[in-house]
Order: structure tokens, then sequence, then C-alpha cells
């Protein structure tokens, strides 16, 4: 009989739903009264859209946004017809009437997607949300395209008004400030509208950029949301790789592609089954660590394709064996350390991670 896949896997990805619910409680609570949604694009930051968002509908949310029509779709038949599902793309040319069957809000970012959705904008279709640049320069109307556009876009009947912003995860800079103003002016132009311009990081700015709808996404699964400060919230993700082959090496012996480690001394080596093609990024060489026995074991030379190399010498030969598990991110080593040490963000860190580990889902307890 086939063995159990965690058996065969050689790396085991946890995602702790209780902590994704919590993490969204607690950005709800520091919102409100602002509705509080979830961005859940990337196949939910790359730990699985459909899991973390029946998990987010159990703790009460109703308001999701993805990025592609496509997520869109997936996400509406995973869910089922009550929650309100946004595509930040929009339409793009001749996908307009695409979004109509699954009732999936359109973001409308310019001109083109205004028209496209008029042309199948009637009675009973989902009401738009309208995105203005407000100083990302991304997506969304400049200034004068929407002024240009507000009679159409009021008669579509806008359900609201977005804006993102481009420094929120540095309070200071004064092009917060900045873009608030110009999203409040765009904003008077069109007050029936709903207005939403926080994301993770703005949603600990000052309320005043709560307005009526948050949306936050990279908090829910734990990436720190004030760089410099505290994490507030709750790490979401564990990763651990199996030990494949244990080795004693001698002092001047090469490791890896490249001989681009040289051993100083005698040592113990571990591979370990994880690698680039995992989502483990290659920037990590000769700078990443893992944690074996409580103790921190250093990556030594490249990361390969499909493998890693640590350096297990300060850990007793009596506790290492092929089978054992080397902790990647976890309680010693999070998704902001590695990131960190990755040269990138945590977002980023997320979203690759590959398709071979075996996922393990821990449910939130029954309330």
């Amino acid at each position: 009989m086939p063995s159990d896949p965690a058996t065969r896997a050689g790396a085991i990805l946890e995602i702790d739903l209780a902590a994704v619910t919590s993490n969204w409680r607690l950005l709800a609570a520091k919102a409100a009264p602002a509705v509080c949604a979830a961005v859940v694009k990337a196949n939910g930051y790359g730990l699985g859209a459909a899991p973390v968002a029946r998990a987010l509908m159990s703790a009460g949310c109703r308001r999701f946004f993805v990025a592609t029509l496509d997520e869109g779709i997936a996400l509406r038949a995973a869910l089922g017809e009550n929650p309100r599902i946004a595509v930040f793309n929009g339409p793009l040319p001749g996908s307009a009437p695409e979004f109509v069957a699954p009732h999936l809000t359109p973001v409308l970012n310019d001109p083109g997607q205004i028209e496209a959705w008029t042309a199948v904008a009637a009675p009973g279709k989902p009401s738009p949300i309208v995105h203005v640049d407000t100083g990302l320069s991304r997506l969304g109307l400049s200034a004068a395209e929407f002024e240009d556009y507000l009679d159409r876009i009021a008669a579509m009947g806008a359900s609201a008004l977005i804006s993102h912003l481009a420094c929120a995860e540095t309070p200071v800079h004064p092009l917060n400030a900045e873009q608030r103003a110009r999203f409040v002016a765009a904003r008077q132009l069109l007050p029936a509208a709903e207005a939403s311009l926080a994301a993770s990081s703005g949603i600990f700015l000052d309320p005043e950029f709560h307005f009526d709808l948050v949306r936050p996404g990279a908090a829910l699964y734990g990436v720190n949301p004030r760089p410099g400060a505290a994490n507030p919230m709750r790490p979401v993700v564990r990763l651990a790789a199996k030990i494949v082959q244990v080795r004693k090496i001698d002092r001047g012996k090469s490791v890896g592609y490249g001989a681009a480690h040289i051993m100083d001394g005698p040592g113990l080596l571990a591979t370990a089954a994880i690698g680039y093609a995992d989502g483990w990024p290659r920037s990590l060489s000769h700078r990443g660590c893992g944690w074996l026995a409580g103790k921190r074991v250093p990556l030594l030379g490249r990361l390969s394709m499909d493998l890693a190399t640590f350096d297990v010498s300060a850990v007793p030969a009596s506790e290492v064996h092929p089978g054992d598990m080397i902790e990647l991110i976890g309680e010693h080593y999070g998704v902001d350390d590695l990131a960190a040490d990755a040269g990138t963000i945590g977002y980023e860190i997320l979203t690759a991670l590959g398709a071979r580990h075996h996922r393990v889902y821990r449910e939130p307890k029954a309330e």
C-alpha cells in the first residue's frame, strides 16, 4: 500500500488557520468601525485561498479580494454565493462578461475597463468598484480621468472607491498624508460610494486612514505590518525539511556547486530535501539557516534546486539522522527573518512556497 503523503514528502508546510482568523480579528478590531475584508490573492499568499477563506468566513469575514478573474471564479466555487468577491485587476480586454455569472465585483482601473463594464452592466449585475490612483502610479484612474468619467461612474452605481498607499510601512513618510488628501478629494465627488484606502500597514496608521473598509493581506498570514517594530500578528506558517543524508567532512573539503564553501575544520553535514524549486530562495546561499534539536544550523554553500546542506556540527551526532526534520520557518526563525536574510520581503517568501511541500492545515477550534 502507498505510504502516508507526509512520509513521502521532503518537506512539511504547516498552516495555522486559527492564527489566520486571530490575525483577522485583531485587524478588524483595530480598524473598527470600518469593515475588515481579507485579501486572498496569489492563492491566499501561497497558503491556499480556499481553506484560508473558509476559515475567515467562519470567523465572520464576508468581503474578499483577489487579483485575477480566474482566482475569483475559483474562490466563488469554494465559498458559494454569499460573500462579496472583488477582483483587483478588473476586466482584461474581452473578459468583462465572465464576471457576471459568478457575480464577481470588478475593480475598474482605467477608462477602457469602465467602457467594457458599461457594455455588460445591467440591473442585477455586480456593482463595480472604482480605483483612483493617488500616488502609487500603478493601477487606477488619474484625477483627471476620474473627473472626466465621474458621471458615468455615478450612473453605473459604483459601490466603492478605493486607492492604495505606497509608503504605509513608513508611518512618517509625507506621501501618506498626500495620498489621503487626494483620496478625500476624490471621495467628495462620489460621496455615496464606500471608501477604502488602507491595506495591512495602513491599518496601523491613524484611524483617519481607515474610512469605511480596510483590505489586509500579508498581515493575515503573519507578515509584520510595522517593520522595525514588534510584530503584532501571530505566526501562521511552519516549514520543516527532512534530512536525506548525514556525512562527516574533513577540513579543506568543498561543499556544494562551484566549491563555493570550503570547510575550515572537520564537521558534520546534513543535506535536506529543500531547494529553490520549493520556493526556498537561492539568495539564502551562504546566509540562510535552519534549526535542529534547538540549535541554529547554518546553510553552507549554494542552495541547489532540490537540496540544501547544513552544518550540524553543533548538534550531537546521535541526534542527527535521515528523516529528522530541520525547521526552516517557525518559532526560531520567522517569515520576516528569512526574508531579511534572503534580501526580500515576507510577501515574496510566502507566495513562492512550492507545491511539493506536504501541507497540513491546523483548523480553528469550533466556537
